[in-house]
Parts: C-alpha cells; structure tokens; sequence
C-alpha cells in the first residue's frame, strides 16, 4: 500500500499542467489550458486544465480528475503505475514501494552468443529473470527467421512484407527440441521449476529430457501495456496441430487479461475513438500493415470481462469482428454475454460479421482498406444483435414464443448495470413481445434480487468452514492480509487439498500483482484473474459462500483463529509424521521435538 500522505505530497509537488502537456497539446485560455478531448471525438476543444486548483475537466463528457486519474484513463495504466511514473519525474522515492515491472538490461549489450542470467538478480526478482529471458528468445527468433527461407516464403505468401515482420518483432523457431539450449546457458535437464519452464519457454518432462515449447512455428511476441513480451503465439508451418500455440498461463501472461497489440494500437485506438477486437494474430497484422491501426485479438481464448474492462478504458466504442459463419456468431454472443455486466452509459459496443468464409486477414487483402472501413460502419450495435439473435431463436407470432423471448431475455437485461441503456434495451423487447414495460421490469426486478441473493446468502446462515476456506475468505474481502499471512503453515504435507492449494496461488498473485492497491484489488477482479485456471469453479463457489462483509465480522479475531488453526494442522501434521516411525529410528532432535510436539 502507498501511504495517502505520500500521495498528497506527490500531487502538490508536481503541476497537472505539465503532466497534461507531455500527452496533449494545450493552449492558454484565461487562467486554465484547454484542448480537444483525449476521452472522446470532438472538434471544438471542451477539455479543460485548471492549474490553480490542479485537476482537469471535460465539458463533453464530463471526465474529471487530478493527475494520478488522468494517467489513469489516458493511458490505461493502474493506480501504482500512475504514481510510479508521476514520483520519477518528481525526483521523489516511493517509501518501501518496489517497482511492479523492473527494467530490463538491454539485451544488445550481451557479449557474448550464449546468455548468462544474473543469478542474483533472478533469485532476488524472479520477474526480472523471466522478462529477461523472453527478450533473449524473441531475439534467437528473430535471427532464426531470417536464416528460414521456409518461413520467408511462409510470410510472402501470406502478404506479410518485411517491415511489418520487424514492427511485429516475428520471428521463427526453428524445428529441434532444444534449440534454446544454445542461447541459454543453464538450459534444464529435467527441472520443472526452472525459470525456462515458469516463462512457458521449455516443457518440462517427467523423466524425460525438457524440450523447447515452440518448434519449426511462425513467432508472434505478446506484448503487455509496458511493451514487456510476456509470452508468444506460435504459427505452425507444414499443417502442424495445433495450428496456433500459445505460451501457457505463467506469472507474466495471463491470457483473459491481455490483448494482442493493445500497447502499440493506443495512439490509433485514442485518435479514432475506437477500437477493432478480432480473432487472430494475423488479422491484427495484416489491418495494420493495411493502414487499419486501432486494432487488438484475444490470445485464444474468449472475450473475458477483464478484456471489456481494459478496452472501455481506453475508448467508447469496441466493435467486435467475428467471421459470418455459425461459429462467428456463437463467438459473438459468448462477447455480448460477458460484456452486458460491463456496460456503462455513453459506451458502444459493436459487432461486425464479415461474408461468410472472409476472415479479416483475407478480407482487407482482397477488398483493401476503403472497403473494410466501409463495412465497419454498418456494424450491428449490441442491442441490435442482442435482440435479431433471441428474436430468431424463437417464434414470436405464437404466446408461447413471446413467453420464451421474455425468459431468455430476462436474465441477461438483468446483468446490465448502465440504467438508460437498460431502460431502452427493455423497452424493446417489451415492443417485441407486447408486456407491459411494467410488468417486465416487475420481472427483471424479481430476477436482480435471485442473482443477488445467489451472490450474497444471508450472513446470518451458518457456514462450518476449514481455515484454508476462511483465509480466502478473508483475503477476498481485504487482500492486503496476505502480506501479514505466516506463509511458512502452508508447508503442511497436504497438496491434494483444493483449498489449501488455491490458498497459496491467491496469497502468490497478491503479492506479486500489478494490482496492488486496495482500490483495483477485490473479490471481481480475483475472479477475472482466475477465470481461466482451474481454481476457478471452487473460488467462485467461496465468492458465493463468503458472508465476511458483516458488520458483526471481526475480521481480525478471523484471521487470528484462522492462522491458530493452521498452526494446529502443522503440529499435529509433523506429530503424525514422527509417530509413524519406529522411536528407534527417530534422532535425539526428533525425539525432543516429538515431546515438545505434545506438550504445547
């Protein structure tokens, strides 16, 4: 946590003026500085900054703040990385504040052919090793693409010319299954908690040889917001399977939180006031070499709500990209579906489906640019689609059919938390129906208060809980107690216990996450992390459970008994272990320790 009194002191040193000044372009207006709004489309300048009293305010649409906040919506960074880059240029020190993403040596300032990782550095910031690590793979591909006229031929083809190659720092590796042995010096044997094997580099094997993840496959780096690669997509050549492959889940990627180009499409992304979200690498790079530059992917995975979170910061209009084929429009509603929640007023999501058997990649070289940005403007608004596909779905010149409508319709214009938008999007399936708006809201209403009551049981029911449950309880609800919880009692000899070992992956993110601050870290944005592990079913099931928001909770007293708990759990865990050997056998120490064991 960063102290409020540091803050204050932050913000009256610096002048939001200057912090301003270095992304947009002021000019004086009386006593304040005014400039075309980085928030939204306009031509006549209604953002204004206000020197005297140090915040900034847009007259159009009605964004306001001081400096930390304009960073923040600017340039989509968190609350820790806005105060990071604000106490820099202040000259001040953050107190007992370590950077999230420490800098990288530059890799062109290696001597020598092979890496040697600073084994000091990894072990005391194991971040730092990783980023290092994977710089040094996107360089040995990058020199391998160029000595592969297989995958030259491979990029020609696809239209790929060669400055887009180095924009998109593509590379190619090579087939072999340790090829990364000769650039890193420590490649591993056998050992599953190298640092190699945490970036998702290098398989690990049971008692085989590692081999290298990524063989004889097209390279695509993936590139978090500080422009640090975190992982890579690999493009298989020869018909391989699967056709793309990428970096597993590791402390640096989590794929239902990043977005392919999202870092180098901001500027594009700000200046139209829009952003594209398509399906695949090449897609990406093909609109881009075409001229088409606000555009991100997802990484393989479905849109998540973490995904709708981050592209709404950085705009007011996503529009969605899927292929005009039966598995397009399935992927389209699954986005829809998990964007509804994430909706605000003033927020437009789109969705464009492509003819059928086109794909953006093909389609922008076929038809080129003029034509792609022709189609873009008749995207389907979400309501649009929304209604069309439930309408098709159903037979509404029959009761029965209106009747399903309202059925499937109400539980999703239930998630929907923007109340214009909700109101008209009502009102819309009740012109489709013929219910009363009246009694539609009656039923969407009774539909709010079910999911709500699913959400949060009442905290009166009682729950017969294990610590470990209690201890996630506790840290869903204030995530700053894993830095005082004792990890040394979660060394207990139980690993086939799913609580205990979601236990000690939250405790890990916590500590580690870029979202640090009491403000961004909650029970949501938990869950988003852990949508696609395997943590997730029985995390949410504890989100559900947790009654930690009573005012009657002494969190405290809860987090002490839990910790008591376990430190019972420990002792009886390791009395057990001596026991079950032969006394005999036990050393004058065990001994000791077995009677003391017993006596406390």
């Amino acid at each position: 946590m960063i102290e409020q009194s540091f803050i204050q002191e932050l913000l009256d040193r610096i002048d939001i003026v200057d912090v301003v000044a270095r992304h947009l372009q002021l000019k004086k207006a009386g006593a304040n500085f005014t400039a075309c709004c980085p928030f939204h489309n306009e031509k006549t300048p209604s953002f204004t900054v206000n020197s005297s009293k140090q915040f900034y305010h847009c007259f159009g649409c009605g964004r306001h703040g001081n400096a930390i906040s304009f960073l923040m919506e600017h340039s989509g960074a968190s609350f820790v990385e806005a105060v990071e880059s604000l106490a820099t240029h202040a000259g001040m020190q953050i107190p007992d504040q370590v950077s999230i993403y420490p800098k990288i040596p530059d890799p062109g300032r290696v001597p020598s052919d092979k890496v040697k990782i600073d084994k000091e550095v990894e072990a005391t910031s194991p971040l730092v090793g990783l980023y290092e690590r994977m710089e040094q793979a996107a360089k040995f591909y990058r020199g391998q693409l160029k000595q592969s006229d297989q995958a030259i031929a491979y990029l020609k083809e696809r239209g790929i010319s060669g400055r887009t190659a180095l924009r998109f720092g593509i590379g190619y590796a090579p087939p072999g299954w340790q090829n990364l042995s000769g650039i890193f010096t420590d490649y591993p044997a056998d050992d599953s908690s190298h640092p190699l094997v945490q970036a998702g580099l290098v398989v690990a094997h049971d008692g085989k040889k590692n081999y290298d993840r990524f063989r004889h496959r097209i390279m695509f780096p993936i590139l978090d917001r500080k422009k640090k690669i975190v992982g890579f997509g690999g493009r298989a050549l020869d018909g391989g399977e699967p056709k793309y492959l990428n970096s597993p889940e590791t402390s640096l990627f989590v794929k239902g939180r990043e977005l392919y180009n999202l870092a180098s499409a901001s500027p594009a992304i700000r200046k139209s006031a829009r952003v594209i979200v398509v399906e695949g690498y090449m897609d990406v790079v093909m609109l881009v070499q075409s001229g088409v530059e606000n555009v991100v992917a997802t990484l393989g995975t479905a849109t998540t709500a973490m995904h709708i979170q981050n592209l709404l910061r950085h705009t007011d209009e996503v529009v969605f990209c899927f292929d005009g084929d039966a598995a397009g429009t399935k992927a389209a509603w699954r986005a829809l579906e998990t964007s509804l929640p994430q909706l605000k007023d003033g927020k437009d999501i789109k969705f464009l489906f492509l003819p059928d058997k086109e794909d953006p990649d093909s389609y922008i070289r076929k038809y080129g640019r003029v034509a792609f940005e022709g189609v873009l403007e008749k995207a389907q608004p979400l309501s649009v689609f929304f209604c069309n596909e439930l309408s098709g779905r159903v037979n509404l010149g029959t009761s029965e059919g209106r009747a399903r409508l309202v059925q499937r319709a109400g539980p999703l214009l239930a998630q929907i938390n923007a109340p214009v938008f909700g109101f008209m999007l009502t009102k819309r399936i009740s012109e489709l129906t013929g219910v009363g708006q009246n009694q539609l809201a009656a039923f969407l209403k009774t539909g709010k208060k079910n999911r709500s009551s699913t959400l949060r049981p009442e905290a009166s029911r009682p729950l017969s809980v294990t610590p470990y449950r209690r201890l996630i309880q506790i840290l869903l609800h204030a995530p700053d107690y894993a830095n005082k919880l004792d990890t040394n009692l979660l060394a207990i000899n139980d690993e086939q216990n799913e609580e205990k070992v979601l236990l000690v992956a939250l405790v890990d993110f916590l500590k580690t996450s870029a979202c640090s601050m009491e403000e961004e870290l909650n029970s949501v944005t938990i869950l988003l992390h852990f949508d696609q592990t395997p943590h997730r079913v029985l995390l949410e099931k504890i989100v559900r459970d947790a009654h930690v928001k009573d005012e009657n909770w002494n969190i405290d007293a809860e987090f002490t008994g839990g910790m008591e708990r376990l430190r019972e759990m420990q002792r009886r865990s390791r009395m057990a272990e001596l026991h079950s050997r032969p006394l005999v056998s036990l050393t004058p120490e065990e001994k000791n320790e077995l009677r003391q064991l017993m006596l406390s």
